[in-house]
């Protein structure tokens, strides 16, 4: 009896492990994979998309931008999106010339299954304030899965319908979750009011846990208009 009840809880113990092991490479591999896919499917859409919809045309005294301009106040998206719909796309070369993933409106688990996610009530693209947002370091797609990798002076680009918005990596911090400071609109100053565009990606840390919030600040430094290319920056040596 006892033998058999040893045999019993030792194959209820490997029956534990192998649905452990399983649900591990679901959670780190498959979710991956089909986030990914998603995503890439995603910033297909919103670049067919942006190509078919003519850009809007300079109204009475707001100069058109060709060229990269000095940042001033530029805002591309009209209105916050609803919650959940894809308004952006964040190129990093850093992470890689192909490396293009969508911003979605949101920062909460499905959001964050849809790609990179804009926190409420942050600034807009291109947008004087903090234009904050969040991604997984690991799973979903892992979009900031390379986010300590980031050096000062690094171009972080974000594409909207009408315009690119260069941002240039300023410095990085490891903080609490608790620590909501860092997506004010003045980074790390919050109740100041802000005078400059600023972008702030969140990610938790280290690898693998939620311990602490990995954070990288971003000032805006260039505005150019869709219609005029690609910038500069979107290259490594840029």
């Amino acid at each position: 009896m006892i033998r058999r009840a040893t045999s019993v809880l030792g194959e209820l113990l490997v029956t534990a492990g192998v649905l452990t092991l399983l649900f591990v490479v679901w959670q780190l591999h498959w979710t991956d994979l089909t986030s990914g896919r998603a995503q890439a499917a995603t910033v297909t859409s919103l670049q067919q998309q942006w190509d078919a919809t003519p850009a809007p045309t300079a109204t009475a005294g707001t100069a058109a931008t060709a060229a990269p301009t000095a940042p001033a106040t530029a805002r591309a998206v009209d209105e916050t999106p609803p919650t959940g719909d894809a308004f952006a796309i964040l190129h990093v070369p850093r992470f890689g010339e192909d490396y293009a993933v969508p911003v979605v409106e949101g920062t909460g688990t499905e959001e964050l299954k849809e790609g990179i996610g804009h926190y409420a009530d942050a600034a807009l693209p291109g947008e004087v304030g903090n234009f904050a947002i969040a991604g997984h370091r690991v799973t979903y797609g892992k979009p900031f899965h390379l986010i300590a990798d980031l050096q000062d002076g690094d171009a972080v680009v974000v594409a909207t319908a009408t315009q690119w918005f260069t941002y240039r990596v300023r410095s990085h911090e490891v903080v609490s979750p608790k620590q909501v400071s860092v997506i004010a609109p003045v980074p790390g100053r919050p109740g100041e009011t802000p005078t400059e565009a600023w972008l702030t990606m969140t990610a938790c840390h280290p690898m693998h846990s939620a311990r602490q919030r990995y954070v990288v600040h971003a000032q805006l430094e260039s505005v150019q208009d869709r219609s005029a290319g690609p910038p500069a920056s979107l290259t490594a040596a840029g």
